[in-house]
């Protein structure tokens, strides 16, 4: 049976912002003087593109080097993960009180490094130049992979009834932490759920949602500073389409007129009243009630976590610019 282990933990850089900062400015493009130089002989037109294709190898290797720590640690707490399900399997049925507890604090300790990726890949620092693109597609895809291994993980066991995933029950893991990261003035929490979620607990609306984000703006006033807390949904819904045809309504065609969108939008608390201060009804209320204002169609096809975020940050940012969510 496998033993799993809890008290290795992570790099001291996945939990400082300072000492992330500090390996993102060492992340950057490699100086001239560091580039192969091509050799003096052949052809000027091989000559040129050799020198190019050197030039091109040499930074990918380099950036390669600078990723591989933090490449490391992902396949540490993959390992841990693969431990953590062969635990599960080779089990019997007399643990599930010690089983439950160890996929929580799996995930806690995953978080530290989820926002590390977030915070190297997103954040805009004013002293720090801007990474390549490359070492952050390659972060966001550690993430990525990550995220998707935790949430096979979360619902293996579930399948096994040692923990629920039910958003009603408040022992439940519905969703856990893939990260954080600060553009301009806004700070994102981020959020996965396990499977897609009804999006009111009291309420059938055929909106189901997959990802949250906790958005803070922070509005500066002449004497003091206010944090508004927005709540932003990746929500799928299932529509029928005008089936084309003969009108014989047969299984498969039913089938067939059925497709899921897929959307980014914001929840719009309905109640209790946000802007009221009667706390009646806030002690009364055991499930707030909302509206889902839908920002953006994302067609047909579910996005990644990181692509579904890039789209939020866009909208959000072509707000600030230009007063305006693009839909």
């Amino acid at each position: 049976m496998a033993n799993v282990s809890f008290g290795k933990e992570l790099s001291p850089s996945c939990k400082e912002t300072e000492e992330t900062w500090k390996i993102a400015g060492e992340i950057t493009q490699p100086n001239e003087e560091d580039v192969a130089v091509a050799p003096s002989f052949g052809d000027g037109g091989c000559l040129v593109e050799s020198a190019a294709d050197a030039s091109s190898c040499q930074e990918k290797k380099m950036m390669d080097d600078k990723i591989s720590p933090i490449e490391g640690q992902l396949q540490y707490l993959l390992n841990k993960a693969d431990e953590i399900q062969v635990e599960l399997v080779w089990s019997s049925g007399f643990q599930n009180d010690r089983l439950a507890g160890i996929i929580p604090m799996f995930l806690q300790t995953c978080e530290p490094y989820f926002t590390y990726l977030e915070t190297t890949a997103r954040n805009n620092h004013p002293f720090h130049p801007p990474l390549s693109i490359y070492i952050c597609t390659q972060l966001l895809q550690f993430s990525q992979q990550l995220s998707s291994r935790l949430e096979q993980l979360v619902l293996m066991y579930a399948s096994f009834n040692i923990i629920s995933i039910e958003e009603n029950d408040p022992a439940s893991i519905s969703h856990f932490f893939i990260g954080q990261c600060r553009v301009d003035n806004m700070k994102l929490s981020i959020f996965r759920y396990c499977c897609p979620t009804p999006f009111l607990a009291s309420a059938n609306t055929g909106l189901y949602k997959r990802m949250r984000w906790n958005v803070e703006r922070e509005d500066e006033e002449e004497y003091e500073s206010n944090i508004n807390l927005d709540f932003y949904f990746l929500c799928c819904e299932d529509l029928f389409e005008d089936a084309e045809g003969n009108g014989d309504d047969t299984s498969t065609e039913n089938e067939s007129r059925m497709t899921r969108l897929w959307s980014i939008g914001q929840w719009n608390q309905t109640y209790p009243d946000p802007d009221k201060d009667d706390l009646t009804d806030w002690v009364l209320c055991s499930v707030p009630c909302a509206q889902y204002k839908q920002l953006l169609c994302l067609g047909h096809e579910e996005p990644s976590s990181c692509t579904a975020t890039d789209c939020l940050l866009g909208a959000l940012l072509s707000e600030e610019t230009h007063g305006t969510l693009v839909s």
